[in-house]
């Protein structure tokens, strides 16, 4: 009997580049939900029937996303969590708020979230670590997700949730780091803590770092760039100047400041995969995402 095929083998196989992959996500919805969760996990669980696709439509008018969490390990609580997080290049926030259903957070008035203000929660002072274990929507992430999980579980405690899909299948063990929206990749167990508490110190994991996901996916290669070059681990020593610009042969053109005050800039080439690949477990047609290559990086004191 042949192998299953197993997307994120086949990545890593192929050598595939982490950086430029973080899904766009700028404010989050993040409602406890112990499971089990089917492919489309808001949709296909054990919320109240309706529940699922209204929570998706509120969060589609906040411009946000809304995903499933829960404990690892069996959980039943009774009192349960919603974690709202803005993870913007302006604003860096997660708050919690408690609900008994899941249909109380239908009455919220959510309007400030749109300004990316306060919802009225409690602020969240640690970093939220959320891995996907989402096995329906992808095996990937039930095997390599749940490992992860099971590794990071011992040291970070009630700062971990298991999470619905969140992007890029592929590339699991997945893990996104709040309230910075930094994602990281192909992330193996025993790495796991290590990259976990280097976020928690400001620091960032380069070797499976995706990109952060207030930035569009040739920022965020930019970004990885700028940072590999420039030796620069800092979540806070890059800043992107806002903008992508292109040159004459059609390049794009990131800017970013540094902590000095010093202008850098990366000119980025931006071309589709030509093998191809399936991007899922499930797949049936081969995807050739885009691929990146830094023509150059100019430093304008």
């Amino acid at each position: 009997m042949a192998e299953r095929f197993r997307c994120s083998e086949a990545s890593q196989a192929k050598d595939e580049p982490r950086y430029g992959t973080a899904s766009t996500v700028r404010r989050w919805i993040l409602v406890e939900e112990p499971g089990p969760w089917g492919r489309d996990a808001v949709r296909e669980s054990r919320l109240a029937d309706g529940v699922g696709p209204a929570l998706k439509g509120l969060a589609q008018a906040m411009g946000a996303r809304v995903l499933l969490i829960r404990r690892h390990g069996r959980s039943d609580p009774a009192e349960r969590t919603c974690l709202v997080a803005c993870t913007t290049v302006d604003t860096t926030r997660v708050e919690r708020l408690t609900f008994d259903t899941a249909a109380d957070l239908l009455d919220l008035d959510w309007a400030p979230l749109v300004r990316d203000e306060p919802v009225g929660g409690d602020l969240v002072s640690r970093p939220v670590y959320l891995v996907c274990t989402n096995g329906r929507h992808d095996l990937c992430c039930a095997e390599r997700g749940r490992r992860v999980a099971a590794a990071l579980a011992p040291a970070l405690g009630e700062d971990l949730w298991e999470c619905s899909h969140f992007g890029g299948d592929r590339f699991a063990g997945n893990l996104v780091c709040l309230p910075h929206g930094v994602y990281y990749g192909q992330v193996e167990p025993e790495r796991g803590p290590g990259i976990a508490a280097a976020y928690a110190e400001g620091r960032l994991d380069l070797e499976h770092y995706r990109g952060r996901s207030c930035h569009p996916f040739v920022v965020q290669a930019a970004d990885f760039f700028v940072r590999q070059q420039e030796g620069m681990v800092g979540l806070d020593d890059l800043v992107w100047g806002r903008r992508v610009g292109l040159d004459t042969a059609g390049n794009a053109v990131v800017p970013f400041i540094d902590r000095s005050g010093r202008r850098l800039v990366a000119t980025v080439e931006v071309r589709r995969d030509p093998e191809g690949q399936l991007l899922s477990c499930a797949a049936r047609h081969h995807s050739h995402p885009p691929r990146y290559r830094l023509v150059r990086l100019e430093s304008i004191p």
